[in-house]
């Protein structure tokens, strides 16, 4: 297989561990600190874990070793969307086993969850590994967005790891993954069957955080990648000067990953979604916000700019989230059929113009064509409407273009609007992980068998500190019943670990918030340039804006 001279530079770098994991196993005690209990909903978390809440969180310091010694056979899977570093998750995983025991064994359960129960799996050996480290993707062992959620999987799951000898299984996954590990972590204590449920933090949408978990893994390279590319648009709008480019990025539920890419590349617009929620603000709102920035930049003869667009933007909307509800029940059961048989778009829209609230009508008059059909045309079997499809880009873009030909109309503006549009999304999932990434990966890996080697079960494997450099790092973990609460999930109580939003009162935003009445009507663009993996700290192993701002 050919390999590019990068893939052959990066197989040679170390990944720096956490200081107090660097003088081999032996070497490593145990401190413990005060017992957890969830973010809410504490007896009904408490009662659905009864064996695994309100357990201490641990740090591991230098001192000496007191795990008792024993062989460890140890499965791992990747679950949910790719995030970079998750292949230094693996090897940082495996080195820490072979280093303790060279008879130790990892297996490597393929594409996700599906692999444990299906008893699909390889073997890793150092030759195997070697072919990953430092590299983005999940084509290790591949990974999957099957849930374990049933107590008939969990059975299953634990014939898988008794035929085997398995002692223990990490789970590197998101929210939704690590609730499901919590789950499994239980159900495995509840039956006595000895195996341990460990959990590292992933996603690039940043939303698995909270005062414990800074970061989770391969954000800091996806808004990275991200980042590039919107200061080489912003540079190209800035040597053209006849464009405004409507940047859509991934963050569906929060907008981490939009914050961080406008700490970084200071475009003039960037949307954040729970603002957006929290100032009920509405489309012609919005469009009108917009429509200021480009207006005021043409009264300056700057017929250009850049805006960032969260992905989930539109269903923090209030009178959105309305229609989308209304065009749920119009179209419900027979209801779809019927509109179906519909054979033009007039007669359709004459269906949804006697079937929708006359407020909810009044929203949907304003969409482009374009997206109106979407909502009604693109649903998914449930016959709901498919919010994550919706071109928010071009939905904004074009309610803008309305709103400045009212104000050319009347003589507010005179400018020139012409728009190009982008999605950011598979291409920051898989990129080479920054050293921050490597560096923070292979640490969540390493530090994973440390909590299996002390005994710990339904943790999370936790690295903190993560501002400061690499050797400063503290290495621990925390029960994942810790983040957890009850939320209504199809029609039942279900517990989940809580998503993190952007907080409004938090420094990154207060930062943003600062400055982007400035951004908005000067050129005020960075360009970050590529991810940089050779040479002063200062470039190579920075972290995110939003991590530097929240530690400072």
């Amino acid at each position: 297989m050919k390999i590019s001279s990068l893939q052959k530079a990066r197989y040679e770098y170390s990944p720096k561990l956490p200081g107090m994991l660097r003088n081999g196993i032996s070497n490593i005690c145990v401190k413990e600190g005060e017992e957890t209990s969830s973010v809410a909903d504490q007896e009904k978390i408490k009662a659905l874990f009864p064996n695994t809440y309100g357990k201490k969180e641990i740090t591991f310091a230098q001192g000496e070793n007191t795990s008792t010694a024993k062989k460890q056979v140890v499965g791992v899977i990747l679950s949910g969307g790719q995030a970079p570093g998750g292949h230094n998750v693996v090897c940082g995983l495996y080195d820490a086993l072979k280093a303790t025991n060279p008879e130790n064994v990892l297996y490597g359960f393929k594409n996700g969850p599906i692999g444990l129960i299906e008893d699909d799996y390889l073997i890793f050996d150092d030759a195997y590994i070697d072919q990953f480290r430092n590299t983005g993707g999940f084509d290790i062992i591949g990974s999957g967005r099957t849930k374990l959620e049933t107590n008939e999987q969990f059975a299953i799951v634990a014939e898988v790891c008794k035929k085997h000898g398995i002692t223990a299984i990490v789970i590197i996954g998101g929210d939704d993954s690590n609730t499901n590990a919590a789950v499994l972590a239980e159900y495995f204590a509840a039956h006595n069957t000895g195996v341990q449920v460990i959990g590292c933090p992933k996603t690039i949408d940043g939303d698995l955080k909270n005062e414990d978990i800074e970061c989770s893994f391969g954000f800091d390279t996806a808004t990275k990648t991200y980042s590039e590319i919107i200061g080489n648009i912003e540079r190209d709008a800035n040597s053209a000067k006849k464009y405004w480019h409507f940047i859509k990025v991934m963050g569906r539920s929060a907008s981490h990953v939009a914050l961080e890419c406008a700490l970084k590349t200071q475009p003039n617009i960037c949307l954040i979604s729970e603002e957006v929620s929290e100032k009920k603000m509405s489309l012609s709102q919005i469009a009108d916000y917009i429509a200021d920035s480009v207006a005021n930049r043409a009264a300056k003869g700057m017929n250009f700019g850049v805006a960032i667009i969260p992905e989930g933007v539109v269903e923090f909307v209030p009178e959105f989230s309305v229609l989308i509800h209304e065009i749920n029940e119009l179209l419900a059961g027979s209801k779809a059929d019927a509109f179906n048989a519909l054979p033009t778009w007039k007669e359709k829209y004459a269906f949804i113009e006697n079937g929708l609230s006359a407020k909810s009508m009044e929203v949907f008059a304003i969409l482009p064509e374009s997206i109106q059909q979407q909502l009604f045309l693109e649903r998914d079997p449930h016959g709901n409407v498919q919010v994550s499809l919706i071109e928010s880009e071009k939905l904004f873009s074009a309610l803008v273009k309305d709103k400045l030909e009212e104000r050319k109309k009347a003589g507010t503006y005179n400018g020139k609007f012409n728009a190009l549009h982008h999605f950011l999304g598979y291409e920051g999932r898989c990129a080479f992980p920054s050293n921050f990434d490597a560096d923070y990966c292979y640490s969540l890996g390493y530090n994973a068998f440390m909590l299996i080697q002390y005994g710990y079960n339904g943790y999370l494997s936790k690295i903190s500190n993560l501002s400061k450099p690499a050797n400063e790092w503290v290495a621990g973990g925390m029960p994942i019943t810790k983040m957890m609460n009850i939320e209504r999930r199809h029609g039942e109580d279900k517990p989940v670990i809580r998503k993190a939003l952007v907080e409004l009162e938090g420094k990154p935003f207060k930062f943003f918030e600062a400055h982007r009445e400035e951004w908005a009507v000067e050129t005020s663009f960075v360009y970050p340039g590529a991810i940089q993996y050779y040479g002063p700290a200062e470039v190579c192993d920075i972290t995110t804006e939003t991590l530097l701002l929240e530690q400072e």
